[in-house]
């Protein structure tokens, strides 16, 4: 044979110019766009629970933790602004997606709600996870932000396996579902 066989495990090419640039604007667009639907997924939540008899201290819980995600959102508006990157197409529909699972989640109860944020928070803690080690020699003060979020969003999970998200109701199909799906925003987000 005269063509040469490449082994499944070469190293693919190192990006051309402009490829780390590249690269961090999809780290930015993508975590601009999960705050995004952060914000919406709690105010969904908020909208069933904090209108529901005897749910005041979950409602207090989930303002808290929007506002943590509306602070990181804010930060991120700041960054896509300061470094030139276009935020995602997409943001209309992650509004809105983000709202009927959260109401939807809540609908189910509020354990269901609090499986909803552990799934959410699983997916985005490993997510957050790769970019802090992808990032770490090239963005240091991003990857410090990076980890004050992703260590906020691990105290949002945490809260929610304590409150009992584990119990809820069809907890694994609850759990796996949300994670697809926020791993598939992921992915889209980061090109559109």
């Amino acid at each position: 044979m005269s063509e040469k066989a490449t082994p499944s495990h070469a190293p693919l090419p190192r990006p051309g110019e402009g490829g780390l640039a590249g690269r961090l604007a999809e780290i930015l667009r993508v975590d601009h766009a999960g705050e995004l639907g952060a914000v919406a997924i709690y105010r969904g939540q908020r909208a069933v629970l904090g209108a529901a008899a005897g749910q005041e201290r979950i409602a207090g819980q989930l303002a808290e933790m929007e506002a943590h995600e509306a602070v990181h959102l804010a930060r991120f508006d700041q960054l896509i602004l300061e470094r030139g990157v276009r935020p995602t197409a997409l943001a209309p529909l992650w509004r809105l997606a983000g709202f009927a699972v959260g109401a939807g989640s809540a609908l189910l109860g509020p354990k269901a709600a609090h499986a909803c944020t552990e799934a959410v928070e699983n997916v985005i803690e490993q997510h957050y996870a790769g970019q802090i080690s992808e990032l770490a020699e090239t963005e240091p003060e991003l990857v410090a932000e990076l980890t004050k979020f992703r260590d906020e969003e691990l105290a949002h999970r945490d809260l929610s396996v304590a409150e009992g998200a584990r119990e809820a109701p069809g907890h694994r199909l609850l759990s796996a579902v949300i994670g697809a799906g926020c791993r598939a925003a992921i992915k889209l987000s980061e090109k559109v």
